[in-house]
């Protein structure tokens, strides 16, 4: 019993982790919350059906075409949303009511293209439909293949960050702009390099969520979006380690809650650990406080 709960948590904080790294990359660079990421998130689910589903295309190639897609909506949401009020020198408020604007589009947008009703995903058309048993514990290959995808996804990211010439492009941004720029750092294509990663972070997490929950709607954004923004104060703002422990350790506190209270207060306690993380280490578990000079 415990075991078969501790692989739920591990693939709940799976999706978590994948959707909340590419929460904190962008904060952790541009200092801005992206409140149409859960909508990217939705967009990656829904497209994967309408493919599977509507177009008759198997799994992978289904995955592939939403993330890419995910990816592009990412670039085009900085370039609308972003991009101008950064060139102004808006500061914090501005960009992240743009962005709550942008999500309320895409949320239109889908409800356009793919209706209002939940819709499910035609069982012929997902690979990872068998189950291996380990004992009392059953693992069903759809897990299995989540948290193998975020391990290497994660790892992916974390090379990236630190070991490639984006990575470093990335890494002098986040440390000063201005000089970054007087460096040679092309600050623009960096920063929408960082916006198609972390979209398609979440265009990968909205596609393997639906498909195990076996549906999606215009709405499923609304939810994760929360969680999300739980998970990266938790791990420490802007740190992607962080992300990934405060996804696990947010699943680990709801998959406890439904097991020993109910399922009634598994949202609500995500939020409790928040809540207790935020008065014994306010910059989270893997954050830096940051330094306030007048």
């Amino acid at each position: 019993m415990i075991a078969q709960q501790i692989i739920n948590a591990l693939s709940q904080g799976a999706y978590y982790a994948l959707f909340a790294s590419g929460l904190t990359l962008i904060f952790g660079v541009l200092d801005i919350l992206n409140l149409a990421h859960g909508a990217i998130f939705m967009w990656g689910a829904l497209m994967s059906w309408f493919l599977m589903a509507e177009m008759g295309m198997g799994f992978f190639p289904a995955l592939a075409i939403s993330v890419v897609a995910c990816g592009v909506i990412g670039i085009l949401l900085d370039r609308a949303a972003f991009k101008p009020l950064r060139d102004r020198a808006a500061g914090h408020l501005p960009p992240l009511v743009s962005s709550l604007a942008v999500s309320f589009i895409l949320v239109n947008l889908a409800e356009r293209f793919f209706g209002t009703r939940v819709v499910r995903f035609p069982s012929d058309a997902v690979p990872f439909s068998g189950t291996l048993e380990l004992g009392d514990v059953r693992l069903p290959m759809l897990q299995v293949a989540l948290m193998c995808v975020s391990v290497v996804l994660m790892f992916a990211l974390w090379y990236m960050v630190e070991r490639t010439k984006v990575g470093r492009s990335i890494r002098a941004l986040q440390e000063n702009p201005d000089v970054a720029r007087l460096m040679g750092v092309d600050v623009e294509r960096t920063i929408a390099w960082m916006f198609v990663v972390a979209s398609a972070l979440a265009g990968v997490a909205g596609v393997f969520l639906g498909v195990a929950y076996n549906s999606a709607s215009p709405y499923m954004g609304h939810w994760i979006d929360l969680k999300g923004f739980a998970v990266i104060i938790l791990g420490g703002m802007g740190s992607i380690p962080g992300a990934v422990l405060g996804g696990l350790l947010i699943a680990f506190a709801e998959t406890a809650t439904v097991v020993y209270l109910s399922s009634d207060y598994r949202d609500a306690a995500a939020f409790v650990v928040l809540m207790a993380m935020l008065l014994i280490k306010p910059s989270g578990l893997l954050g830096s406080s940051r330094e306030v000079r007048a």
